[in-house]
């Protein structure tokens, strides 16, 4: 770890203070009503967290939950407002109300969760049991969040970047210290195919928390769907390959790691551009690509789920595909077992 900036030392100390008022019972965490399982992270962005998320939430839905993913919903228009993202049944808002990972995730679960973007995750709690009889929650992005209970706290760590640079925010990435890791109950090291090695950094992992369980997760593309099929949700229409040389654009947290995992994949790809993460896109954006995307010889656009959901009514002048990722989290069996026993608690 590196010294601290003067920004960092204030960062620590708030978030130091923060967590012992709870660590010591001045702060008390609130029972959501329902079993809830979460899932963060200590760094900020970038981590692969939405796919577990999706997966877990999954398997709880699969197991014959009603499942509610609670969300802060970052980079939605209002985020004092609380906005149902999708009721169970169909997704009733767009990325630029709701946020763009959480229409991304109603995207992935098919519209059968309910999702709630709310900055005040107890309040949305209780509004999700009285109104859509919810029987279990997912917290997205939840390990920070210690006024919501929760069953199971799950970490996401990125195992090409696990500990943010070494310094706190603003300085690096890390929300709050590794130390705090002995807070969770499992950590998932993820995108664990790109890891330098897996065994020093699980090793590294143990220091911090030597009671949790150590999954690891990896990723990959499975497919490209085109756009106006992606947004129409026409799942059926997924390709495995795309038209030709391809031009890469995202706004996330890592995107590098979305470019090399296209180069696995074995995408031949003549250019790229990284945005901000939870970029709003205009039509000038699309306008700037179209000229890259031709500088470079490109025969098709490519880009992320997440990305999609905000370039409705964009208009580009070459093919733009979806790539959809698929995840595992091995061992599958014990980490099914692990989040069944944690959906059951309380039933």
């Amino acid at each position: 770890m590196n010294a601290l900036s003067p920004f960092g030392w204030a960062y620590a100390a708030g978030a130091g203070l923060r967590n012992a008022l709870y660590d010591r019972g001045w702060l008390a965490a609130h029972d959501l009503g329902a079993p809830a399982i979460s899932i963060g992270n200590i760094t900020a962005g970038g981590t692969g967290k939405t796919p577990i998320v999706a997966l877990v939430a999954g398997m709880l839905i699969e197991s014959g939950e009603r499942v509610c993913i609670l969300t802060r919903g970052y980079g939605r228009r209002d985020p004092a407002k609380r906005v149902v993202v999708a009721d169970g049944s169909a997704i009733l808002a767009d990325a630029e109300t709701g946020g763009d990972e959480p229409v991304e995730l109603a995207r992935r679960l098919g519209g059968k969760v309910v999702i709630i973007a709310d900055a005040d995750r107890v309040a949305a709690a209780k509004f999700a049991r009285d109104n859509f009889g919810v029987t279990c929650f997912v917290l997205d992005d939840g390990f920070q969040h210690r006024r919501a209970a929760r069953n199971l706290d799950i970490v996401c760590i990125d195992a090409t970047d696990p500990f943010g640079g070494g310094e706190l925010l603003p300085a690096g990435r890390l929300r709050e210290s590794p130390a705090n890791l002995c807070r969770a109950d499992a950590i998932i090291i993820t995108k664990a195919e790109a890891a330098v090695d897996l065994t020093k950094l699980g090793q590294e992992i143990r220091r911090f928390a030597p009671e949790a369980a150590i999954f690891r997760a990896e990723s990959g593309v499975s497919g490209f769907t085109e756009l106006a099929a992606f947004l129409a949700r026409e799942a059926d229409q997924t390709n495995r390959n795309l038209p030709g040389p391809a031009f890469a654009f995202c706004g996330l947290g890592n995107p590098k790691h979305f470019f090399k995992t296209l180069d696995e994949a074995g995408v031949e790809i003549a250019g790229t551009k990284a945005f901000r993460d939870h970029q709003r896109y205009t039509q000038a954006d699309a306008e700037r690509l179209d000229q890259a995307a031709k500088d470079a010889e490109a025969a098709a656009f490519v880009t992320t789920a997440k990305d999609a959901v905000k370039l409705q009514g964009l208009t580009f002048g070459l093919p733009c595909f979806v790539g959809e990722l698929a995840v595992r989290v091995m061992p599958a069996d014990a980490f099914r077992e692990l989040i069944m026993a944690a959906g059951r608690k309380n039933h």
